[in-house]
């Protein structure tokens, strides 16, 4: 967990080539079978190192399959107070504005309301109201059929390649 944390600095810091190269090699070792809170982690602020939407998909898609498989006895070992229920509406919301990008308004739909039902498990903190905050965001823009990054998306703002 520490070499991905300070891969994940080193992106929101704006190294994001480094940060890609040091979190894909960290997933080369850790393989597709390692610890899912890893895979989860990893892939989850992986996949905001893309600005590519279909790329960051690929990602997300790994997220969420990684949480699927996390126990809160696993979370917990890492950080008392996580439980598996609170990563979901994020993994989701990931989910749902990459589908949005792509315009795959169907599917960006389910993985909205997928999100949503598991808006209770979020603190009623600043955390929470961010994600509640950019869950809007999606929703309206995929009543407005847009296709653009949202401003407070995380990642990077210009193709990375």
């Amino acid at each position: 967990m520490n070499a991905i944390t300070e891969a994940v600095t080193l992106g929101r810091s704006g190294d994001i080539a480094t940060a890609r190269a040091r979190l894909l090699k960290i997933w080369a070792e850790i393989g597709a079978l390692g610890d899912p809170l890893h895979r989860c982690t990893l892939a989850h602020y992986l996949a905001d190192l893309y600005d590519d939407p279909a790329q960051a998909l690929t990602w997300d898609i790994r997220a969420l399959d990684a949480a699927d498989a996390l126990s809160d006895t696993r979370v917990q070992q890492h950080h008392s107070s996580l439980q598996v229920a609170g990563f979901y509406p994020s993994l989701h919301l990931n989910l749902a504005d990459n589908y949005r990008q792509l315009g795959s308004w169907a599917a960006a739909a389910e993985q909205l309301t997928a999100a949503r039902k598991h808006l209770h498990a979020l603190p009623d903190d600043t955390y929470g109201a961010m994600i509640r905050t950019a869950l809007d965001e999606v929703a309206d823009a995929i009543d407005r059929q847009s296709t653009e990054r949202r401003p407070s998306a995380p990642g990077p703002t210009v193709s990375e390649g």
